[in-house]
Order: C-alpha cells, then structure tokens, then sequence
C-alpha cells in the first residue's frame, strides 16, 4: 500500500463506521451527508482491498480485516490527537468545556458538592454532566464519549486507566425511635428489616434476587461468612432515599460511612458502627486511554482527586 494514498479523515471515518456500524448514524456523528459516508466507505474498501462492513440479517458487520484494524486505527488517531494537542496550559477561568462523569448516586451525593464548589470559584464557565451507571457503557468510556467513571468496580477493561478516590467503611443508620437503637447488637440487627442500597459498575441494571447473597454486595457477603442473613424489606438504588427511610422506625440502612456522614446533624436518626465486620471498598475514577493526554482532562482528573483526598 502506498501511503500517500492514505487520507487522515478516511481513517476518522473508518473508526466512526466501525463504532456504529451503521453509515447513516456514522455519517450523522461526522456530520456529513449519508452519500458522502458511502463514498467514503466505498474509498475505504479500496485502499484495504476489503469490504470492511458487510451487510448480514443482523445489521453492518465487520470483517475479519476490519476487526483487526479497528484497535490499530484507534492508536494512530489517539497518536495524532495527542501530537497536535495545544502544549499551552489549559486555562480553567475562560473553559466553557462540558464534562460527562457517569457517578454513582453514593459518589454523587458524597463527592460532587465540593467538586461543584470549586468548579464555581476556579471554572464558573464549566458544565458538569452527570450520567447514571445505567447511561453508559465500557464502550462509551473507552471511545472517549464519556469523560471518565466514578464508583465501585467489580472489575473494568485493562486498557483504562484509573486512580482510587478514597477508601471507605460502613455505617448503620437507624431512628432514634427504633427500639433496638440503645441494644444495637448483631442479634437484634438479624432480628430487624433491613434498606438494601446498591448500584456498582455499569450498564442497564436488573431486578434483585433476595436469595442471591453473591450478588447482593459487601454487607451481605460479610454476613454469609458468619453463616448469617438479614431481613431485607426494600430494595433501592438510590442513597438518598435510602438514608430518608433510616427514619422509619423499624428499619436499618447500612451504607458507606461516607454517605451516612450527610446525615449526621438529622436528629431523627442515629449512626452506628455495625454489629459486625464488613470490609472497606474502594471508590475508584477510571477513564479512556483516548483522554490520558487531553490537558482539560487532565485538570479535571487532578481537581476531583484533590477533593476526594481532602473529603
């Protein structure tokens, strides 16, 4: 192959074809015209002597060449990108820049109002667009459509990069008109009913299954090692809703320390350590190799982790 036949921008539309597979959606993404994407695909099928994309029952489907070249084609742009990067320092004050942070509901509540705080005095011009782990994919984090993941990962792709955020503990929170609350003990914890609260790593999520104690999360594994289980009434995963039915007088809510911290002037409820041992987890920040380099990325990374250290 001669490479002076190779056009940059046929390469931008092969990695955007191959992400959607679908040349009216990729033409949309470019914003081209639907002719001038199948124009494109069909210089693209020259130059690799390869369809690239075959239509199948199922849609546009890649190659065998295609899937090979996929990841290479990425690095190349990801190299470009990252040469032609401004080396000028990124100027905050004057960004009018759009980050999209997929968050936890427990690491919006804990972490985003001091992010927030110093975002108004340092980048007032800055947009935060927080997304639900059910809004987003590995795929939209690694093709750089999602600025960076923040939360409790079970496990994530190898090529992301991360960093953790902090480590945090457990605490239960319960009514001041609970009437185990003065004899809070491992018994009377078993004996009461019990707010499940979680939503770790990412994508659309499902119904829980009560009897499924591997899945349930921390609490509940610390307590299976004990040969025990708890009563649980309610299912959410929403913190803050958790941590108002903490007042009900006949519930417990075990949650990050952190979270239950927020409440820690509500008169209505009292916070105590649990009856028992539950490890502490990690909050991690993971984000695309595409936006190691990028420097508006980067003073966002290094703000967020200088408020979650200092939380």
């Amino acid at each position: 192959m001669n490479i002076n036949r190779i056009d940059l921008n046929l390469l931008v539309y092969l990695d955007v074809l191959l992400r959607e597979r679908n040349v009216t959606k990729a033409a949309n993404h470019l914003g081209l015209s639907q002719p001038a994407m199948s124009n494109g695909l069909r210089r693209l099928r020259d130059l690799f002597e390869d369809p690239l994309l075959v239509r199948t029952s199922e849609g546009m489907t890649p190659t065998e060449r295609a899937l090979v070249l996929q990841p290479v084609i990425r690095d190349v742009l990801a190299n470009v990108e990252r040469a032609v990067q401004p080396q000028s320092d990124f100027d905050p004050s004057a960004s009018d820049r759009v980050y999209r942070i997929m968050a936890s509901d427990y690491a919006e509540a804990v972490l985003f109002p001091n992010v927030l705080t110093r975002l108004r005095r340092e980048a007032p011009g800055v947009t935060l667009d927080i997304m639900t782990p059910s809004d987003v994919s590995f795929l939209d984090v690694e093709q750089g459509k999602v600025d960076m993941v923040i939360n409790r990962f079970d496990s994530m792709p190898q090529s992301f990069h991360q960093t953790t955020l902090w480590k945090d503990s457990f605490s239960c929170m319960l009514s001041q008109e609970n009437p185990i609350k003065d004899r809070f003990s491992l018994e009377t914890y078993l004996q009461a009913q019990h707010v499940w609260v979680s939503k770790t790593g990412m994508g659309v999520g499902v119904g829980v299954n009560p009897r499924d104690v591997q899945r349930l999360g921390w609490v509940d594994e610390a307590l299976a090692k004990q040969g025990k289980k708890r009563r649980i009434s309610v299912f959410t995963r929403h913190y803050q809703a958790a941590m108002l039915l903490a007042e009900q007088k006949d519930l417990i809510v075990t949650i990050p320390s952190k979270a239950a911290k927020l409440h820690a002037n509500n008169t209505k409820v009292v916070i105590a350590e649990p009856p028992f041992e539950i490890p502490q987890f990690e909050l991690k920040m993971a984000w695309s190799p595409l936006l190691q380099n990028n420097a508006a990325h980067q003073w966002m990374r290094r703000l967020i982790v200088d408020v979650a250290h200092s939380s």
